[in-house]
């Protein structure tokens, strides 16, 4: 069955960190890209940050490059973003994404449709 599940996410103040994983079923877990989408109320979903699976490609959203690291553990079928200096503006709904097709570039990891699975998304608040 497929399965994606956010866990980590919460109340913080401007400054602070927090650290988002997504566990995923062994069938979802695959052999090519994971990635984190954010969605405010309102708004489109908007890329965030993407891994290979191998670990040493990733990307990241302008917006929060230099400040959130994505890392994954094939051992655990789970992938992680660690966010730092968190803003107010990082307040949205946060989405683990998997994508079974091989193959990573900038612009593949920015289109939603590239991914195969998404989870139920976890909430993040950064209050000022």
């Amino acid at each position: 069955q497929v399965h994606l599940a956010e866990s980590g996410g919460g109340l913080v103040q401007a400054g602070g960190s927090l650290r988002l994983s997504c566990a995923a079923s062994e069938r979802t877990f695959s052999s090519g890209a994971m990635g984190w989408w954010r969605q405010e109320p309102g708004k489109e979903r908007e890329f965030v940050a993407a891994i290979n699976w191998g670990g040493a490609v990733t990307y990241y959203a302008e917006a929060v490059e230099g400040r959130f690291t994505i890392s994954r553990d094939n051992a655990k079928n789970t992938v992680y973003l660690q966010m730092n200096s968190l803003k107010p503006e990082d307040t949205a709904v946060y989405y683990c994404a998997s994508r079974t097709r091989s193959g990573i570039n900038y612009y593949m990891v920015r289109a939603s449709a590239e991914y195969d699975y998404w989870g139920q998304g976890t909430q993040v608040t950064v209050s000022s």
